[in-house]
């Protein structure tokens, strides 16, 4: 009785061409600052899905359009991994972030080393800072209030610090900080 009644609904999905790809390309920069790789990630996805949808699809003839598109892009400065990398190296220094938590999200995103090192060099970066500014903003280590708080919950404010990926003599040093001494 109910099966009549429930069809499956079938998903249909655009036919890829260049310029449906462009076009998903163009929205998606409008959006979002991403890099080459993230960008090529995107639009496979896409080309993935509609190859899915039609076994009879080739798809060597859209990875070419698709590299086609990511050059054409990064000859127009819409793309370029270096100003990727330099603004949210910069976001993430002032967010108080590990440089280790840095590099492993710049690499998530497919920034090669070169281009991390180089945005490292130019870059301010001291981890002490960094880990002073997690401290003060989770309330922990030596912007505690009370003084006997700090010391039974010196160990979880060390495995925070640990966790957030500073190092331990960088740890050892916020944690003997006391705000007290900048006065």
């Amino acid at each position: 009785m109910f099966a009549a009644e429930e069809t499956k609904k079938v998903k249909t999905v655009k036919k890829i061409t260049p310029v449906r790809l462009k076009n998903i390309a163009l929205y998606y920069l409008k959006r979002f600052d991403t890099t080459k790789a993230a960008l090529r990630q995107v639009l496979m996805k896409r080309v993935n899905e509609y190859a899915y949808y039609n076994p009879e699809y080739d798809k060597t003839e859209a990875i070419g359009w698709v590299e086609n598109i990511i050059s054409d892009f990064e000859r127009y400065g819409y793309l370029d991994d270096k100003r990727f990398a330099e603004n949210r190296c910069r976001d993430y220094i002032a967010a108080g972030k590990a440089k280790r938590y840095i590099i492993g999200k710049l690499k998530e995103k497919g920034v090669s080393e070169d281009i991390i090192e180089q945005c490292f060099a130019e870059q301010e970066y001291s981890a002490f800072d960094a880990a002073l500014k997690l401290a003060k903003k989770k309330r922990i280590a030596g912007f505690r209030k009370d003084e006997t708080e700090r010391k039974e919950m010196r160990q979880k404010d060390m495995g925070v610090l640990v966790r957030a990926g500073f190092d331990y003599d960088t740890v050892v040093a916020v944690m003997d900080y006391r705000p007290e001494e900048d006065c």
